[in-house]
């Protein structure tokens, strides 16, 4: 079973960045499409950035040309830049493994905070 371990989330002013960093468990970690997610208060959790196996990236709109996923096949870890961030970018964060598959794994969550 894929386990799947995210880092990085805190709090920060409106403007600032955040690197979080999502490492997945076990040897088909490259073959995985990899996705961050994320859910605010009250809301559902909707996708923020997938990147494929062979690094074809999607963004949700409202994070084009701040955020940036990338992948590092032999860490088994999937990055997410998070640059000139905004209060409604809080939320959790959320990584997940084998994106758009039937056996998607997902990590705990980790907070994001962004300060007005």
């Amino acid at each position: 079973q894929v386990q799947v371990v995210e880092s990085g989330g805190g709090l920060v002013q409106a403007g600032g960045s955040l690197t979080l960093s999502c490492t997945a468990s076990g040897r088909t970690f490259s073959s995985r499409a990899m996705g961050w997610f994320r859910q605010a208060p009250g809301k559902e959790r909707d996708a923020v950035a997938t990147i494929s196996r062979s690094g074809s990236t999607y963004y949700t709109d409202s994070v084009k040309g701040r955020f940036t996923i990338s992948r590092a096949n032999a860490k088994n870890t999937v990055y997410l830049v998070m640059n000139s961030l905004k209060p409604e970018d809080t939320a959790v964060y959320y990584c997940a493994a084998g994106v758009g598959g039937t056996d998607v794994a997902w990590g705990q969550g980790t907070q994001v905070t962004v300060s007005s």
